[in-house]
């Protein structure tokens, strides 16, 4: 996304706590960029999923959110790294039920379905970055 964008807030993600504020951000940013309640909602629930995953399966990593202004649209992008051991098959890891710990395995399959942005780097060994948006309509 090469739109002009706001000031970025940088989240470590080391404790559940943290995976707190970073929900607690999206909703503010989201309020703010004038997103239906549908859609804040919607994009709370990916970005949550993804705090939650970077913590337990990145062994926790960082948050970049910011509000995201085009000159026509505003919105909220987030992105979530760390330096985990990587998704070795992304294919799988975004079917609907598949996981790789205890979980429901709807965490990436179901943020991808919540946002109107969704793209995800990942390597064995080389950590994932994953990059979600919502912009107002």
């Amino acid at each position: 996304m090469s739109a002009p964008t706001t000031t970025v807030e940088h989240v470590p993600i080391r404790t559940d706590s943290d995976v707190v504020k970073v929900r607690q951000l999206v909703r503010a940013l989201a309020q703010q960029a004038r997103l239906s309640l549908v859609d804040q909602t919607k994009l709370v629930t990916a970005a949550s999923e993804l705090a939650r995953n970077t913590l337990v399966y990145g062994g926790g990593g960082d948050a970049e959110v910011q509000l995201a202004v085009d000159g026509v649209r505003t919105g909220v992008r987030a992105v979530f790294k760390d330096d985990g051991p990587g998704i070795p098959d992304l294919d799988l890891a975004l079917t609907d039920g598949w996981t790789s710990g205890s979980g429901l395995g709807l965490g990436l399959s179901g943020s991808r379905r919540l946002v109107q942005h969704f793209a995800i780097d990942t390597a064995p060994g080389a950590g994932t970055r994953v990059e979600i948006a919502t912009w107002s309509r």
